[in-house]
């Protein structure tokens, strides 16, 4: 119970020495043949500065964009790192997009052309769009995988053409759901009105439950197109569940931010009010703006990234990413990648994308991340930390990517605010790291809210399966509203979820409202729940366990203030409860209204609670309270303390 006792202030950074090395200047009107020790004589290209720096050297970024992957030549030491840090009032970003050009207007004669090979590129809503003189198209080379493919115009991403038209929201998308008479691999609408064949070939988006994935279409009709697998993990379509979208048909190239990308021509297609080369458009061609895998002891500061991202190594420690804002850290639109089981397709993403952070001893700090499909941060390795930073829009593919993803052990994760997110705010799963001792994960003081947007059976900090969580603490966090986008089953949202036997969890002093499920749920199935503490929570709670002796041992359900759905199967299976105020009686907050859930002096839940040191301290009163304040105390907060 100790475990969950921390400041809100904790996890000082340990003080670094001044450094005493050399400072090099880049800028884009440099040249890398200078010696890059001043403004006037600076480098083009940062790889420069990191090609000629020891231990204890800085290079100060000037502003402008860099269109490179940076891969230092060699690492700092713990009191002599390595800095690339932007100068002072510098606006810098390194870019993973190059400008692309050239477009022409497509024309009524390649539209006869392009019909040779695809004759329902006639008599469309494609072809309708060339006539009115709204689609341009341009050679480039942007590879065979159309999945990867990202295309920008005036630094916003367009989308890939596609039905139905998603709009330009990722995280908002305009959704549409099988109908009735929809089984196994085989979706029926009667909204699907293109004509038979038309949509053989094309790639598939699914989405129902927990699970997204993607696929091909097999054979197509109008009012149905049948998929080559049907979806895993449930391995059907559910009629008025199963959403989808179906894209890779130039037919489809209609609407504004679309475009189009024929892979064999190696030809751009782009609708446009007028003409794009009027504009800037870009394409992604680099994943990673700095390469870390290999370096240690380096710090990257206040550097904007876009189109890319950063990624350390197993080796790497005591790097530093400071004050980063990124943009569109990672894309891909094939979750399933060939794989027909399902934990490969859930996980899409979990691993490699978003701010990669691997090693030891490394962390993100300060950072303003956005616009991923997978993750804003991954941490994996162990005893890293995130801390203080600003994430939203990210899981637009509705995996269990997150905001933040954290893997490995003895992770920490404090003091962040994360919001409009596909799946979970934070995804904490569990991995030992060869050859180092583990220990428990901190997940505090955060703030998380829009989240459930494009999968359900999810939390704002979720956790599975069927692991020894070592007294990892999920404590002190806000977790609210979330906006799912989906019309179908909202089951499983809440604001902790530990689900499929989850073990040793602390869950403390978390506050959660607009939650179906209540700010905890613990879900006893599999191996069972046990050793768990749900502590001093606000908001209510649902246990999911059958009527099963031994399923939740050791579990303790002591001062929290709310509904308690599932009482019986959690008692049965061994579960305590103590000291809760149920909603039967009204807590007497100060003004729930409008979220203000510390007690009034008339308060029900004043003097009420087990004394738990290090869990409930602070209350003025000769017992603690019930809930997530104590009542005299200063009120906690959660989030980015920016």
């Amino acid at each position: 119970m100790v475990a969950a006792g921390h400041p809100a202030a904790a996890h000082p950074v340990k003080p670094v020495k001044p450094q005493t090395g050399s400072t090099y200047y880049v800028a884009p009107s440099g040249t890398d043949a200078a010696n890059g020790r001043s403004t006037r004589t600076p480098f083009q290209h940062i790889q420069k500065c990191a090609d000629v720096m020891v231990p204890g050297d800085t290079c100060l970024v000037l502003s402008g964009t860099y269109e490179e992957t940076v891969v230092p030549a060699r690492s700092g030491t713990a009191d002599r790192p390595i800095t690339y840090r932007a100068a002072p009032g510098a606006q810098v970003t390194v870019s993973g997009a190059s400008r692309i050009g050239g477009f022409e207007p497509v024309t009524a004669a390649d539209v006869t052309e392009i019909a040779r090979t695809d004759p329902y590129a006639a008599d469309s809503q494609f072809s309708d769009a060339v006539a009115a003189g709204h689609i341009y198209r341009t050679d480039v080379d942007l590879g065979s995988d159309v999945t990867t493919v990202q295309v920008f115009t005036d630094k916003k991403m367009n989308i890939e053409a596609q039905w139905p038209y998603p709009g330009l929201d990722l995280l908002d998308p305009t959704l549409q759901y099988a109908g009735a008479g929809s089984a196994e691999a085989t979706i029926a609408d009667p909204d699907q009105t293109r004509p038979a064949g038309y949509w053989n070939g094309a790639r598939a988006l699914t989405g129902y439950w927990y699970i997204s994935a993607t696929t091909t279409v097999k054979s197509s009709d109008p009012g149905s197109v049948t998929l080559d697998v049907a979806p895993p993990c449930v391995h059907k379509v559910v009629p008025k569940e199963t959403r989808y979208a179906l894209s890779g048909k130039i037919g489809e190239l209609a609407r504004p931010g679309e475009w189009f990308y024929d892979a064999a021509a190696k030809q751009l297609y782009l609708y446009g009010t007028d003409d794009p080369d009027g504009h800037v458009v870009e394409a992604k061609r680099r994943t990673l703006g700095f390469d870390l895998t290999k370096a240690s002891h380096t710090t990257v500061d206040g550097i904007g990234l876009f189109a890319t991202t950063i990624a350390t190594g197993p080796t790497s420690t005591g790097v530093t990413l400071d004050s980063l804002k990124g943009q569109y850290l990672s894309h891909y639109t094939d979750i399933t990648r060939g794989a027909t089981d399902c934990g490969s397709t859930v996980t899409r993403g979990v691993g490699d994308t978003g701010i990669i952070v691997d090693g030891t001893f490394n962390k993100v700090v300060n950072s303003d991340l956005s616009l991923s499909a997978g993750n804003g941060i991954a941490l994996r390795g162990q005893n890293n930390t995130a801390t203080d930073n600003v994430i939203h829009d990210v899981d637009y593919m509705g995996t269990y990517a997150a905001g933040i993803a954290v893997q490995g052990n003895s992770q920490t994760v404090t003091h962040n605010t994360i919001s409009r997110v596909g799946r979970s705010g934070i995804n904490l799963q569990w991995n030992e790291v060869e050859g180092l001792t583990p220990g428990k994960d901190v997940i505090a003081y955060n703030d998380i809210s829009g989240y459930a947007r494009m999968s359900l059976d999810v939390a704002a900090i979720y956790t599975c399966c069927s692991a020894w969580m070592m007294g990892t603490s999920l404590d002190h966090n806000v977790l609210h509203d979330p906006a799912p986008a989906t019309t179908s089953t909202t089951f499983g949202i809440s604001g902790i979820y530990a689900d499929n036997g989850q073990s040793d969890l602390v869950i403390a002093n978390n506050v959660g409202w607009g939650n179906r499920e209540g700010t905890v749920m613990l879900n006893g199935l599999g191996t069972g729940s046990h050793d768990n503490g749900v502590y001093n929570n606000t908001g209510g709670m649902t246990l999911f366990y059958v009527k099963e002796p031994g399923q939740s041992t050791g579990t303790k359900i002591s001062n929290n203030i709310g509904m308690i759905r599932g009482l019986d199967g959690a008692t049965a299976g061994g579960l305590e409860l103590s000291d809760n105020l149920l909603q039967d009686v009204d807590p007497l907050f100060v003004d729930a209204a409008n979220h203000d859930y510390r007690l009034t002096a008339q308060s029900p839940a004043r003097n009420r609670a087990i004394p738990l040191p290090g869990i409930n301290d602070g209350s003025t009163d000769a017992v603690p309270s019930l809930g997530a304040f104590q009542y005299g105390a200063p009120a906690w907060t959660a989030g980015a303390r920016r």
